[in-house]
């Protein structure tokens, strides 16, 4: 049985929005949360060098509407892995999360992200120093493998590695990453799905708290995977249906969603909008996120169209995500919207 704790951790990770490069921003993140007050929230993957040394209002600072929320970070010195954690708990993030899962060639050369599937031993004492540093859960996202690695051994020996260590729940990719011979968005396509490999993985770690995630697109799916995982996290589908993620706290919490249509999920966020264009921030850095917000209702090709003509001009303010929002016709809940 899971103790308090750990059914405490796996309630929090029953439904994840994943780290995506370039997409999982702040502006993203608190629209999602409009979404969906449960599902938890991550960063973008931030280096610990940035971390560091770099501009961390620029790369740290968030609303706090986005609680809950989780910091991956990449690296693979103990040390500065604790330095950064250190800064993200105190920032006031939710989770420290390890990636050892990202394929491109800027995180292998820099001995972070996938690559590290090859070194367990050095993964568990980057989660070690992390444990050490933090009180908040510290968590590994990762791959069932890599390159000519055998995923029943590649897995279990990072897994238990990381448990030893500490690690407060693993978050399994469930494809191999070929390092070499596939770009990074290959990587995201080509090796197969192998889900009956993470299911075998919780099986055998019954206590450890396991999340999958990779090629899961709506909540249907989820909820399959939730007969044999303790949570689940949807990376493209969230980002690109971002309406999907408006049926998650009932379906998923068996709650009521924030709001009853994405158009009003929208109009919930022009406090924030305002409040970020007054600070300089263009429009289209925000309504960047929206393009896939509805499907399937009349208007939805008026409404990207709009923002993708108006939403990038200089000055552009609310005014065009309102005229924008007004080019759709019916206010359809989540499973039409």
């Amino acid at each position: 049985m899971l103790s308090l704790t750990e059914r405490s951790i796996c309630n929090y990770l029953a439904f994840s929005v994943a780290p995506m490069m370039d997409w999982s921003d702040r502006h993203c993140r608190v629209f999602h949360r409009h979404l969906t007050r449960r599902a938890l929230l991550y960063t973008e993957m931030v280096t610990t060098g940035a971390v560091i040394h770099g501009d961390r209002e620029r790369l740290l600072g968030f609303d706090v509407s986005e609680h809950p929320v989780a910091l991956q970070l990449g690296g693979s010195d103990p040390r500065e892995l604790a330095q950064a954690a250190r800064i993200g708990e105190a920032f006031g993030y939710d989770e420290i999360n390890l990636n050892v899962g990202c394929p491109s060639d800027r995180v292998k050369d820099g001995r972070f992200g996938a690559c590290l599937m090859a070194e367990p031993e050095l993964v568990a004492r980057c989660v070690d120093a992390m444990k050490q540093a933090v009180a908040v859960p510290v968590t590994v996202k990762c791959r069932i493998g890599i390159d000519d690695q055998d995923p029943e051994v590649a897995l279990d020996a990072l897994a238990h590695a990381v448990v030893a260590s500490g690690c407060d729940a693993l978050i399994v990719h469930a494809r191999k990453a070929w390092l070499n011979g596939l770009s990074p968005k290959e990587n995201r396509d080509i090796p197969p799905l192998d889900y009956e490999r993470v299911y075998r993985l919780k099986r055998a770690m019954p206590d450890v708290p396991v999340i999958i995630n990779g090629g899961i697109r709506g909540l249907d799916e989820a909820r399959a995977h939730l007969e044999h995982v303790d949570g689940v996290m949807l990376g493209r589908a969230a980002y690109q249906d971002p309406w999907r993620l408006l049926g998650v706290d009932q379906e998923i919490f068996g709650e009521a969603s924030p709001h009853a249509t994405v158009q009003d999920a929208l109009e919930a966020m022009m406090p924030y909008i305002e409040q970020q264009l007054a600070r300089g921030t263009r429009l289209h850095a925000i309504t960047r996120h929206f393009v896939g917000a509805f499907h399937a209702v009349p208007g939805a090709r008026a409404f990207r169209r709009h923002l993708a003509e108006q939403g990038g001009k200089a000055g552009a303010g609310l005014e065009v995500l309102r005229d924008a929002i007004a080019c759709v016709g019916a206010r359809a809940p989540a499973e039409a919207a």
